[in-house]
């Protein structure tokens, strides 16, 4: 897995204690957690499902296949035995919720970022305050477990994920771009570099990351926006720190892949 995701981090930052489970005594089993400024996880995986979602702050989750981004009222979804990273560079409140394989047969075997709706926020949120040995047979707290799990299956899913590619010297342009998001960087710069025509570079870079290179570094400027917004930097200054010319085409930008502008997004 590249270590440039969040090498910056791991020099000052706090790294987060993973759970000592060998089982989930429930099939659904609930974590609260306020992480500091800079927190993460090493690479781990674990026999169930995890969904971890932002009441405040933004959640990045890191996998061999690429990053994930959960802005506040979003979740990130991780199948079970997936290698994965928890970053978050500014302070957040995180719920996570593990569930058992055989209770979430219905889900797709990849990493997915959900949208949380008010439903199952307040159902997560009520969840979150009983103990971990509910009562599981015919009770009120199991009828909750299941409308919970029922509301998960159906959660809209949206693109905020920055597929990677796998092929080496791709995937080295590629973390150049995530550090430097404001480089001016154009397809026939990458294709020079990697001795390559712009052509054979188009189709290359398609396959590995189902994207074009335009809309792949988009998608990349766009997610590295979200912590510096989180943080209350202006629009305008976030603009032009991840290579937009003007505010009103980062924004245009912006809503287009988040569904909201920055200032609803971060409203409050």
């Amino acid at each position: 897995m590249p270590t440039w995701r969040h090498s910056s981090l791991r020099n000052s930052a706090t790294e987060r204690q993973i759970p000592a489970l060998l089982h989930l005594p429930r099939p659904l089993y609930a974590r609260a957690e306020s992480l500091s400024e800079g927190s993460w996880t090493p690479t781990h995986r674990h026999d169930w499902v995890q969904f971890s979602y932002a009441i405040s702050g933004v959640l990045g989750v890191h996998t061999p296949h690429g990053s994930f981004f959960a802005p506040p009222q979003w979740g990130v979804w991780i199948p079970a035995g997936l290698d994965h990273e928890v970053v978050t560079s500014t302070r957040a409140e995180m719920r996570s919720l593990y569930v058992r394989k055989e209770d979430c047969e219905w889900a797709p075997d990849r990493c997915r970022v959900l949208e949380v709706t008010p439903l199952a926020k307040e159902l997560i949120k009520t969840f979150c305050q009983l103990p971990a040995d509910y009562p599981e047979v015919d009770s009120a707290e199991s009828r909750l477990v299941q409308v919970l799990l029922d509301q998960l299956a159906n959660l809209p899913e949206v693109g905020f994920s920055l597929p990677l590619p796998r092929h080496p010297r791709l995937l080295g342009l590629c973390g150049e771009l995530i550090e430097t998001p404001y480089q001016a960087v154009t397809l026939n710069d990458w294709a020079a570099r990697l001795n390559m025509s712009e052509k054979t570079l188009t189709r290359l870079f398609q396959r590995e990351t189902g994207l074009s290179f335009r809309g792949w570094r988009q998608r990349a400027r766009l997610l590295s926006s979200l912590n510096a917004l989180e943080e209350g930097v202006s629009v305008t200054s976030t603009a032009l720190n991840c290579g937009y010319d003007s505010t009103s085409a980062f924004i245009a930008a912006f809503k287009g892949l988040f569904g909201k502008t920055p200032g609803e997004l971060f409203r409050g």
